[in-house]
This record gives C-alpha cells, structure tokens and sequence, in this order.
C-alpha cells in the first residue's frame, strides 16, 4: 500500500527504500510515455488556436501532429530531451515519494488522523510533490526547452543548454514558470494520491496467492486517479509552459508565434484574449492519454519495486536466520 500503514507488511518502510523505488518507478513510466509528453508540450506552445475545420497553427490534431513530428525530424523526435526528462523522473520519484512516506508516518504518529485516509493522501501528497518540485524544477525547464526545439537544434546537449541559458538569460531562467507549477502541482499529486486511495478501497482486493491481480489492480487505479487530476489541473501546467519558453526565439519557425509574458496573471490575460477558453487546454488529448499511462505506470513501478524489495529482504532474513539456527 502506498503510503505509511502500521499493519502492512514493511509498515517500517525507510527513506532509502521509498527513494529507491519512487525513482525507479520514475525512470521506467518516463521510457514509456515520453512521446505523449512531446506532443502535449508542441500543442501547448503553438500561439494560433487548434481547430479542425480551419487549421491556423501547424498542428490541429493528435495523429496529424504525430505524422507531422515524424515526417519531419524522424522518430527520435518522441524522445526529444529525454536526457533531461528523465533525471527529472528519477529525482521527481525519489524526493516525492520518500517525501509522501514521511509525511504519512509523521500524520499517523504525531496526530489522531489515520494515515491511510483519502483526505490525509491528499495533503501529504500536494505537500510532497512541492518538494520534489522546488528541488527539480531545472530538470522540467531544460525538458521543456529540448521539447520545443526543432530541426536544426538550439541545444545539442544538455550541457551546452545549461551554459547558453546561464550565459543570455541568467540562472533564474531555470525557475521560469515556478509559481504556476506549484500552484498546480499541490492539487494535482494530491488528488492523485487521493483517487488512488478511494479506487483501492472501491475495487476488491486481489487474491493472495499471486500478486498480477495487486500490480493490474494498482494500474487501473492510477491511471484513473492521473485522467481526472489532470483534467481539473490541466489549464496551470499549459501556464507553465509557455513561461518557460518565453522568449525562446528559436522556436518561432516551428510554432509560428512565440509570446514572452510578464508574469503568470498576464499569460492568463493573453491566452485568454487571442486563444480564447480552449487555448487553457490545449494538447489535453495527449495530456490525458499521457497522465493515464504515467500516473497508472508510477504506482505500478513503485508497489512492485517496493515489494520486490521487501521479498528480497524477507528472504535474506529467513536465510539469516536458517544459518544461524545451523551454527548452533
């Protein structure tokens, strides 16, 4: 179970562990959905507002910006910053959910809340995901920026991005869009640990003689936890973004427009006035298919590295203890 229960096996679960597995979790589901992630991040740059009976910008659609991506800088472009991508993942996993245990086990022992309660996921949940946030928010920026770029490439690697960025916009560049993210991410993780909690109780537990029916049972409940956190939060992640490409010139020949904004509440105004209500959601089809995938994928990978550790030690200790019986 996800989160500090003192009558699960391993309730005593300590940092290390937590980190261990929240960053493998991480790594992994990054593999799988970062295309989605590139696609989100196209539609949620491009200024012209998406339809499909007048297209005004250059992509109107999930297939034919995947065809249009493709034809054009070839099928790594699904990858495009994964470097970056995925040291955020691993970092982002292991400060979150070594955060999120702690907090839990503090809740449970400092306080008359139980620690397995939705409401008390919610907290510690927004509450972690805000460390992981300040502590990883350079990663999300340089993510962003290898994302947005196109063919021929601003940065070739991710050292020469971190150098060019310090150098013509200062290191502050690299907490662009902070204010925005963490007023989203709070609510976001929350209510994904929450969602998480209310399936797992709603759906039935599996049987105990095999663990596929946990892992299937921790996939469903997460991808539907991720598909509704996301639609509630969506509109301050697409925020985000464009304040972390503002300014970014270079991508005005693969976006056709590229707006810088004074801050978040003049992002709002100008989204609002040239896009209209549907440019806050733009690119939420791929956002969607992409939370569904990674929010299912993370508590997949992080219940099953959890317990594959915790067998790993359970049987060090009952061979421990065989040889130590043997001795005597």
């Amino acid at each position: 179970m996800v989160g500090y229960d003192p009558g699960a096996r391993g309730a005593a679960l300590s940092a290390e562990a937590a980190a261990l597995a929240g960053s493998a979790a991480g790594m992994v589901t990054r593999a799988l959905v970062s295309p989605f992630d590139v696609l989100k991040i196209r539609f949620q740059l491009q200024i012209e507002r998406v339809s499909y009976q007048k297209p005004e910008g250059k992509y109107w659609g999930l297939f034919q910006a995947t065809r249009c991506i493709h034809s054009e800088e070839g099928l790594s472009a699904f990858w495009k910053g994964h470097i970056p991508a995925q040291l955020l993942s691993i970092c982002f996993g292991a400060v979150q959910f070594a955060s999120f245990e702690f907090l839990t086990e503090v809740v449970h022992k400092s306080t008359p809340y139980d620690s397995q309660t939705a409401g008390v996921h919610f907290v510690c949940g927004g509450l972690a995901a805000c460390c992981a946030t300040v502590v990883c928010q350079p990663l999300d920026t340089l993510r962003t920026r290898f994302a947005a770029q196109g063919e021929p490439k601003v940065y070739r690697n991710l050292r020469h991005a971190v150098s060019v960025m310090c150098r013509s916009e200062g290191a502050l560049t690299f907490y662009r869009g902070l204010s925005p993210t963490l007023m989203a991410v709070f609510p976001y993780a929350g209510l994904q640990f929450f969602f998480y909690n209310v399936f797992k109780k709603l759906l039935p537990p599996p049987p105990k003689s095999g663990s596929s029916g946990g892992n299937l049972r921790s996939l469903v409940c997460g991808s539907g936890a991720g598909m509704i956190s996301k639609t509630i939060t969506y509109p301050f992640d697409l925020f985000k973004k464009r304040l972390q490409v503002g300014g970014f010139e270079e991508a005005r020949a693969h976006f056709g427009q590229v707006r810088s904004y004074r801050g978040l509440v003049d992002c709002m105004a100008q989204i609002a006035k040239e896009e209209g209500v549907r440019g806050f959601f733009k690119g939420l089809s791929p956002s969607l298919l992409k939370a569904a995938l990674s929010t299912g994928f993370t508590f997949f990978w992080y219940e099953f590295f959890l317990n594959a550790m915790q067998n790993l030690k359970e049987r060090q200790r009952t061979k421990d203890l065989a040889k130590n019986i043997g001795e005597r």
